[in-house]
């Protein structure tokens, strides 16, 4: 509760000040949430896998993106050989957490390893597994997921060999521990995720206004820039490069893969244009990517005409749709499918890409379907829907404009929630388009 009390201090000045944290109150806030990560979660996490030892190694500059997120603030990267051990005894409901490493990583993990006494590092790994005799030894591999695949060839040729013959059928794929390591949320992160998302909105807002956008003048690629500009401004990054494109009347829909990899750049932005943006940034290990739409309206205009405030209102009726079908336990192909029969049942045409979020942008958990992936996708979307989780609800539903004669996209993507309680925006969604200028 504690701890809880001084992460809303910080957010508290955030909201009032309208300021992002220094470096060493970031570093503060950081080394905070993981502290909680450590004691609380991560036992409850190996219980429920039934791990008792999770091993995950790594070497300078070549960091298991597991292993990245367990590092304190004032850790940019791993030293040297960094091998960190976890052990879990369910029955004396303890949890060891030991760094083979000349240094300990920070507060939480303390080193176990004295060199002067054992010079060779694997022996002294060996030594801590001998002496707990674990039944169940995860290693960070996996097929499906890429961040989970975190052990390079010669780390594992190295372990394996060092390793006594006894312990080697004993060692697994971490794959479930690590995802649920990657995508399980606290309290306390949520209450940072809340504030987080409400900054990406509030940049958005000001990029859709007429204090960046002049009609006529100013390009999708200007307001491209001014994102990137104004989230560096801020101290903060993004963890891709943000888009802007924009749809109009007179011009052809285009396919999936131009909406994602190959849109126009440098257009003019014009009233009666449908602009749209990809974006997201990353704050105290957390990402958002949200996806807006504004309109430019044209002079005589007061409002969007009728017809793309009903496309805004099809959208969110995907979005709807979709969330209602999360339960736990259901696969993302699960929850795909049945979103998209129930979506096309009402007459819309709807397509969902939804991927896990996170401490990653697309992380670790059930993939809910690839834009060019509708019909289910193997391996990530066999995943398990679990609680206290976060995704990028991304998707879009094809639209018929008569008066322009054609199909728009509409193109959402928002933070969403999946808990105890049943799913919620992380903080709030769009629910109507921006208008440029505001009327």
């Amino acid at each position: 509760m504690k701890n809880l009390i001084l992460v809303t201090i910080f957010l508290f000045s955030i909201t009032i000040q309208s300021q992002i944290l220094k470096q060493r109150e970031r570093a503060a806030a950081i080394d905070m949430v993981l502290k909680e990560r450590f004691d609380n979660l991560l036992p409850q996490l190996m219980d429920r896998t039934e791990f008792d030892m999770w091993i995950l190694i790594s070497r300078e500059y070549n960091e298991d993106p597991v292993l990245k997120t367990m590092l304190p603030a004032t850790w940019l990267n791993a030293r040297r050989r960094t091998i960190l051990v976890f052990y879990r005894d369910k029955v004396k409901n303890t949890i060891e957490k030991m760094a083979v490493a000349r240094y300990s990583v920070g507060k939480n993990i303390d080193s176990a390893w004295d060199k002067e006494k054992q010079p060779d590092q694997w022996k002294a790994l060996i030594d801590i597994i001998s002496k707990r005799n674990p039944q169940k030894i995860g290693i960070n591999y996996s097929k499906d997921f890429g961040i989970l695949d975190g052990i390079v060839k010669t780390d594992y040729e190295e372990f394996m060999e060092a390793l006594p013959q006894e312990y080697k059928s004993r060692v697994v794929s971490a794959e479930k521990l690590a995802i649920a390591w990657i995508e399980t949320r606290t309290q306390q992160e949520m209450e940072i995720y809340k504030e987080l998302v409400k900054i990406t909105h509030d940049i958005i807002e000001e990029a859709f206004s007429t204090s960046v956008i002049q009609p006529g003048t100013t390009t999708t690629d200007d307001v491209v820039w001014w994102l990137r500009q104004k989230v560096t401004d801020m101290g903060l990054k993004t963890w891709f490069h943000p888009t802007v494109d924009i749809q109009r009347s007179g011009e052809v829909l285009k396919s999936h893969i131009v909406s994602f990899s190959d849109r126009p750049k440098d257009k003019v932005i014009r009233p009666g244009d449908l602009i749209h943006c990809d974006f997201g940034i990353t704050y105290l290990r957390l990402n958002t990517d949200c996806q807006q739409h504004a309109y430019i309206l044209r002079n005589e205009e007061t409002s969007p005409p009728e017809s793309l405030v009903k496309a805004f209102t099809d959208g969110n009726r995907v979005q709807d749709i979709f969330t209602s079908n999360f339960e736990t336990g259901k696969t993302g192909n699960e929850i795909l499918l049945k979103s998209l029969e129930q979506g096309k049942t009402e007459g819309l045409k709807p397509s969902i890409y939804t991927h896990p979020l996170g401490l990653y942008g697309h992380s670790a958990g059930p993939t809910i379907g690839m834009w060019d992936s509708q019909g289910g996708v193997q391996g990530t979307g066999d995943y398990q829907l679990y609680e206290n989780t976060v995704y990028a609800i991304e998707l879009n539903t094809t639209v018929n404009l008569p008066e322009w004669k054609k199909d728009i996209r509409i193109m959402l993507e928002e933070a969403g929630f999946w808990g105890e309680s049943g799913f919620r925006y992380v903080n709030e969604r769009q629910t109507e388009l921006i208008t440029i200028p505001k009327r």
